[in-house]
């Protein structure tokens, strides 16, 4: 007998999600059936899945429970599993507030990231500790038809490679992973961005999602865009002492990103919850049959 389950649509800078509230982690969401949800023809569309399980209820978040009440059971359009998605912390925030799990003002998630800290302001923006960037040591080298540049290896969770380049256009279509060396470097693949500058502390990106292709957003990756850039331009906050903050252009809107001199990375940006509605079970178990 088919049930009908509850879901919601959000995005926050145009990288969007379905929402499947599960406080008890009863509904079974395999690979497949995320696949079939996120598919923006045939389901409901999306470029990942944002599953909202009470920590408690998660056996990947039973430990963060005493710190974070909520689990952000995080997949990838293709159904992967994914360790963080830094515009999925803020959405699913959106969607906490929104069921009224939280109020304007502090709260804490857990991801497979770790527990991440949010603020709701009053303007509506949703601001995420992201947590401190790793560096990890070694040449990393992106190619996109006939075109290679050395890029930056940062992980923010998640692994990312930030690639500097004169032309956006550059990229490609990013529909396929471009190409990367050592492949060694990325071994569960990994998140490729290509920036350019627009002024002083200001840069604009394209990204490569691993699992999903060209997102119009991914705040991870504006995150690892920022910390590179503050690199190369030499505005290492543990060095000068001072924060160091970017405006990140996105294709889906701009996030802002706030590098602290102790290494905690702050990402503010919107979140809206556009759409609610039901799905039935029926269609889901046929999508896997």
């Amino acid at each position: 007998m088919s049930t009908r389950i509850a879901f919601l649509k959000g995005h926050g800078t145009e990288n969007d999600f379905v929402i499947v509230p599960d406080p008890e982690n009863a509904i079974d969401l395999p690979p497949a059936a995320v696949a079939a949800l996120c598919d923006r023809r045939a389901g409901i569309g999306g470029d990942g899945l944002l599953h909202v399980v009470r920590s408690a209820a998660h056996p990947e978040a039973k430990d963060m429970a005493a710190e974070a009440e909520w689990f952000m059971d995080y997949r990838n359009g293709d159904g992967s599993v994914a360790e963080m998605c830094g515009n999925g912390v803020r959405v699913f925030a959106r969607y906490l507030q929104r069921a009224g799990h939280a109020t304007e003002g502090d709260l804490t998630i857990a991801t497979r990231g770790g527990v991440k800290r949010v603020h709701l302001a009053k303007n509506g923006d949703v601001t995420v500790g992201m947590g401190r960037a790793l560096l990890p040591e070694g040449d990393v080298v992106v190619s996109v038809d006939g075109r290679s540049w050395p890029a930056r290896n940062v992980n923010m969770g998640n692994p990312h490679a930030v690639a500097f380049v004169a032309d956006l256009a550059h990229a490609g279509d990013l529909y396929s992973p471009p190409a990367h060396e050592p492949a060694t470097a990325y071994p569960d693949g990994v998140n490729v961005e290509f920036v350019v500058d627009r002024g002083p502390r200001h840069v604009a990106m394209r990204v490569h999602e691993r699992g999903s292709g060209e997102t119009r957003s991914c705040g991870t990756g504006a995150c690892a865009v920022a910390v590179a850039t503050a690199r190369r331009d030499g505005a290492d906050p543990a060095v000068t002492g001072t924060p160091a903050t970017y405006t990140v252009d996105v294709p889906g809107g701009t996030l802002v990103i706030t590098e602290r001199p102790d290494g905690e990375i702050e990402m503010t940006g919107p979140a809206v919850i556009v759409a609610t509605g039901e799905f039935d079970s029926a269609w889901l178990e046929g999508v896997l049959a």
